[in-house]
């Protein structure tokens, strides 16, 4: 994957999130009878500007794409025609002005629904929420868990797919000690959850719990080999079979991806068999950031059996109007998710190392782009919630900090002081500095996989 690809498919989610968001505020502006000015996506030097619509509101794309804004209307801003002064920001009602700072975030959540019910209505193939041989003495091991069971509901929510279930434990295990969980043969285990791991909730944080996903033995036989990959430059050839790595025998191909997990940018002396023959490469294994992790990858799959693949995977549809129900929820979850996330950074309950920045959400954009449409869309629903939560937030320059103002206007009968919003707006900027150095800090962290 390239760094052009990465970069334009972050400019194509960007786009659509920001231009999403600020069309709710423009739209909401509008319909309240308020001015809009200018509608950009982007910070900065425009790039392109044109003038469209009855009020000659300018459409700009500027030069930084993190972000944009919709200028309007407002008298405390620079001098507004008498003609004109009724369609003003600043003398529009308390509730219009609330319902147009609040129409952006909620134009994310709208999104993120739209996208999920799209996803359910098509259907989407995963795996099935089943489970791997628990390590002896993990808590999946004592509830009495063993390899084959398939885990359908956690403290009573549904787990159509292995990542259904593994979001569910997560947000299980964060807020409580002890988990309860249906099997799909009738039985209910609790599993002890407090060994849950919230230091970094890109690993596998899991495992520790013995919860592991279903991987039935393959065949050591490679099935792929992408062209720009460190096994193509070593030869090897779909069809090889791998027998030893420096002399140590390779069991299965889940054996081989450890060993070469583990030895990055190191040389492995590889025995394979090739159309009846014997040979020997040697293969050194690029080295890459995986989850603040530095690993060993070489670009290449195994020849799995189809009807063993077919029998580990699901899929996960529903009709129109269940699925744009069950796209609510799943927005309203993972928003409430966000939020106790974020609760418990600020609380030392989970590590603010989980905080991601603009290269993190590049680099999965590149990524589930390359996976095909299914990937992105469920990208951007993701993404777009995680918006919608951020500006909602009690932070000036933010929504939120704007919401709070207004509140407090509506509350008291009298609108909030300038010098109250200009200490507010220098605080709010303090903290969103703070926020995204600290973002951009773990992005390299990860990059450079420290």
């Amino acid at each position: 994957m390239t760094v052009l690809h990465t970069v334009l498919w972050f400019l194509v989610a960007i786009g659509i999130l920001v231009v999403v968001h600020e069309f709710g505020h423009y739209l909401a502006a509008r319909l309240a009878g308020v001015k809009v000015l200018r509608f950009s996506v982007g910070f900065g030097r425009p790039l392109l500007s044109r003038r469209f619509g009855r009020d000659r509101t300018e459409w700009t794309l500027a030069a930084l794409p993190l972000g944009g804004y919709v200028k309007m209307l407002d008298e405390r801003e620079g001098e507004v025609p008498a003609a004109e002064a009724h369609r003003s920001f600043n003398r529009a009602t308390v509730g219009r002005r609330i319902g147009i700072v609040v129409a952006g975030p909620a134009a994310n959540f709208l999104l993120a629904i739209v996208f999920y019910w799209a996803l359910l209505l098509h259907g989407l193939p995963a795996l099935k929420p089943m489970i791997g041989e628990p390590p002896a003495g993990t808590p999946a091991a004592l509830a009495g868990l063993v390899a084959g069971d398939e885990i359908r509901r956690v403290d009573g929510t549904d787990t159509p797919s292995f990542q259904d279930l593994r979001l569910n434990l997560l947000r299980a295990g964060v807020a409580a000690a002890t988990i309860e969980l249906e099997l799909a043969d009738g039985r209910r285990v609790r599993l002890d959850a407090s060994k849950i791991e919230t230091e970094n909730l890109e690993r596998d944080v899991l495992r520790p719990l013995g919860i592991v996903r279903y991987d039935p033995a393959i065949t050591p036989v490679i099935g792929e080999v992408l062209p720009d990959g460190a096994a193509a430059r070593a030869g090897f050839r779909p069809g090889d079979r791998l027998i030893a790595a420096d002399g140590a025998p390779v069991a299965s191909w889940q054996a081989w991806v450890e060993l070469i997990r583990a030895h990055p940018a190191e040389p492995l002396r590889i025995e394979y068999e090739r159309e009846g023959r014997r040979g020997e490469l040697t293969v050194v294994p690029d080295a890459v950031a995986d989850a603040g992790e530095r690993i060993g990858r070489i670009g290449a799959g195994p020849q799995v059996d189809e009807a063993v693949l077919a029998s580990l995977m699901t899929e996960v549809r529903y009709g129109p109007l269940e699925a744009l129900w069950r796209g609510a929820i799943k927005t309203w979850e993972m928003s409430v998710f966000t939020l106790e996330m974020m609760g418990r950074m600020v609380l030392g309950q989970v590590s603010w190392k989980n905080l991601s920045g603009p290269l993190t959400i590049a680099d999965y954009a590149g990524q589930s782009a390359t996976l095909g449409w299914i990937s992105f869309v469920g990208f951007l629903a993701l993404v777009s919630v995680s918006l919608g939560v951020l500006n909602l937030l009690p932070i000036p320059l933010l929504d939120g900090g704007h919401l709070m103002y207004y509140v407090a206007e509506a509350l008291t009968g009298r609108p909030v002081s300038e010098r109250t919003m200009e200490i507010g707006s220098r605080i709010g900027m303090v903290l969103l500095l703070l926020l995204m150095s600290f973002a951009l800090f773990n992005d390299l962290r990860r990059l450079l996989g420290e």
